[in-house]
């Protein structure tokens, strides 16, 4: 992670201001015009005057499985037992956003954190970037919930502000069965659901969550 954003994720963990998206989702409008983040509900990992970071949490990277970038990292025990197997197999990978999409991000439940290479994003959320983290999940010893997403959206400053007021974007509280949960394909439905939105029904002309 670059210092500037681990800078940003420091200056806004801890209390989640209200006028902030910190802690919330984010998720896109039907009418979002920019392709890469098209029909995406994003984490918002942090928000703040030095800018906004977030993961998309329902566009699943399906050339990728947890274990092969496991392997690749040479964190894999071929010998592990088979419900340890079958743990990783269930491991989620994201693609995060278009931001360092070679650099990994596990976004994670409280129960397992790596002092200070262990970020707060959220109540009893963090966002971890080091190889100890897979290695932990490797061997059956991380976080009960976590997923895994490679690359992360960004905003400079000001700029999720200005996005904000257009129609390409609505806010909604943040949901832990829905940030951890299997079923990837209808997050962005159950996601517009929250705020009371009927994504059939819903006009290309939005208003303001």
């Amino acid at each position: 992670m670059s210092k500037a954003r681990a800078k940003l994720l420091a200056a806004s963990s801890g209390d989640f201001v209200d006028q902030t998206c910190s802690g919330r989702f984010l998720v896109a409008t039907p009418g979002m015009l920019d392709e890469r983040f098209e029909r995406s509900v994003i984490y918002m990992c942090a928000h703040s005057d030095e800018g906004a970071m977030g993961i998309i949490i329902n566009h699943p990277a399906s050339h990728l499985a947890f274990p092969a970038i496991l392997e690749q990292l040479d964190l894999l025990d071929i010998e592990a037992p088979a419900p340890l197997q079958k743990k990783l197999d269930a491991v989620p990978v994201f693609r995060g956003g278009p931001v360092e999409p070679g650099r990994g991000f596990v976004l994670h439940s409280g129960d397992i954190v790596l002092d200070e290479n262990s970020l707060k994003v959220g109540d009893e959320l963090y966002l971890t970037t080091t190889l100890e983290m897979l290695s932990l999940i490797s061997k059956g010893q991380g976080p009960q919930e976590a997923l895994f997403a490679l690359g992360y959206a960004g905003w400079s400053p000001g700029q999720l502000e200005q996005e904000l007021q257009g129609d390409g974007w609505l806010t909604c509280d943040m949901d832990r069965g829905l940030l951890f949960d299997k079923h990837h394909d209808t997050k962005y439905q159950r996601a517009l659901g929250q705020i009371g939105i009927d994504l059939a029904q819903f006009s290309t002309v939005s208003g303001r969550a």
